[in-house]
């Protein structure tokens, strides 16, 4: 049995996609998938469902949800994993195997991959991170979110897709990848043109494809984002950047690799 988030709420066994009940017994799988194997307390859930105002029938709901998940878990015909929904005072446990669920298998391989990049070894770190990254189907429990669900851990969730992306175009710049991932960067920094991170690259890859004057008008743009958005100049690291730019500065060419 394999459950998937990365995406629209999904859980499959032997391949075949199982049916998961209505949005709010969906929702409660998708809370308790999040929180694998910890005890989330009954009112935790109700605030998550109902946004701290819930019915006078939640708790009811909440139950015949999980006797719900419960029937769909006894679907699973493979030994070796064996998701259980168990009652737990205060609330409940789903205790499974987490390399069945696919933000689990994610944060792994990110894991994996910034261990790489810490013993010097970029090309495995992008391989490592491009994996991860091909997990995602769309945002976490896109479903879910489209009726309305705003949790904060799905905020969270993804900071952490965005911050692997990151990782693996620093992985990419360290492999001489600069001109391949350059179209990739100005899509992204077009979307979140106040993330300093991703402008950085950008300029980065730009200097060293050739491309000076493009890099510093990448600079610019950001500085007037960040000022008109936020109120804020660029940091130091940006700010260095450009300087390093201007100056042909040795550090940001190409660097030599080691695997």
């Amino acid at each position: 049995m394999r459950f998937s988030v990365l995406g629209s709420t999904e859980v499959t066994n032997n391949g075949h996609h199982l049916e998961l009940g209505g949005i709010r017994q969906r929702a409660i799988l998708g809370y308790l998938l999040l929180n694998a194997n910890k005890v989330v307390a009954t009112s935790q859930i109700l605030h998550a469902m109902w946004d701290g105002n819930p019915p006078p029938t939640a708790r009811k709901m909440v139950q015949n949800a999980v006797s719900g998940i419960r029937r769909m878990l006894t679907h699973n015909t493979d030994p070796t994993t064996n998701p259980t929904l168990r009652t737990h005072p205060p609330g409940y446990q789903l205790r499974i195997d987490t390399e069945t669920i696919d933000l689990y298998r994610f944060r792994r391989l990110v894991r994996e991959g910034r261990h790489a990049t810490t013993t010097n070894n970029p090309t495995r770190a992008a391989q490592l991170l491009t994996e991860a990254l091909t997990l995602w189907r769309g945002r976490a429990l896109a479903d879910l979110v489209e009726t309305g669900t705003c949790w904060s851990e799905l905020a969270a969730i993804e900071d952490e897709r965005l911050s692997a992306l990151e990782d693996r175009l620093d992985a990419e710049l360290a492999c001489g990848r600069h001109r391949e991932i350059t179209p990739e960067l100005e899509i992204l920094t077009a979307t979140e043109p106040m993330r300093e991170r991703l402008c950085h690259q950008f300029m980065l890859a730009l200097y060293r494809s050739g491309r000076q004057v493009d890099a510093l008008r990448v600079y610019r743009r950001t500085r007037e984002a960040l000022v008109d958005g936020l109120g804020l100049e660029p940091g130091r690291s940006l700010q260095e950047l450009q300087q390093r730019i201007l100056e042909h500065d040795a550090k940001i060419q190409i660097p030599a690799l080691t695997h």
